[in-house]
This record gives C-alpha cells, structure tokens and sequence, in this order.
C-alpha cells in the first residue's frame, strides 16, 4: 500500500490518476465514492483494464451502471480511516514533515491490525 500527501488545499480527487499509477489495477474493481466520478479517472481505470465502482453524482446527464452490492464494500476503508483517528498525532497532524507523519501513520495502521 502506498500513501500520496497531497498539500490540503485541493480535491483528493485532483490526485487520483497520479494515485492510481503508483499501483498494478488491471483486472481489478477500483471503489470510490461520487467525487471520484470525473471522465478522466474513469477512463484512466478503464484504460488499464480495471473497472470501477464509482456512483455517478446526481446531476450527470448519462448516468453509467453501479454495481452497489461491491460499492457496499467501501464501509470497511471508511472504518479504517475512522480508527486511525483516534490517534490524536494523526488527527491533528502534529508532524511537521512529512515522512514522519507518513512514518506514524504506518505504526498506526500496524497498531489497528494487532488489535
């Protein structure tokens, strides 16, 4: 798994086709939710023989197929990010740089798993 730090004054999303190159996703489901729905990251994902389950946001004139039973799958990224908040050096971001905040976010993440 592999962490991008984006600056935290633009959209995760503007980050996502940069994101996306660092990992193998051909033939695989990638998840995210209605703001990841833009042309471009879904046809970076088709591009390289993976597929999405990406909801379309309400006011998309040519909705595409979701399959919402696998989109349900999702809950299990957003409780990981709520856990990891409950270390207050993440949630506060109390590192100054970034490898150590990226550092206590690995030791975090291991601590969730041992529990």
């Amino acid at each position: 798994m592999e962490f991008l730090l984006s600056a935290g004054n633009d959209h995760d999303s503007v980050h996502a086709v940069e994101l996306l190159k660092k990992v193998r996703i051909g033939g695989s489901a990638v998840l995210a939710d209605r703001a990841y729905g833009a042309r471009t990251i879904r046809e970076y994902i088709s591009a390289h023989g993976a597929s999405y389950v990406i909801p379309p946001q309400s006011n998309v004139s040519d909705p595409w197929p979701v399959d919402w039973h696998l989109y349900k799958e999702r809950h299990l990224v957003e409780c990981f990010f709520q856990k990891i908040k409950w270390f207050r050096r993440i949630a506060t971001r109390y590192d100054k740089s970034d490898a150590s905040f990226l550092a206590f976010v690995y030791l975090a993440s291991i601590a969730i798993l041992l529990l």
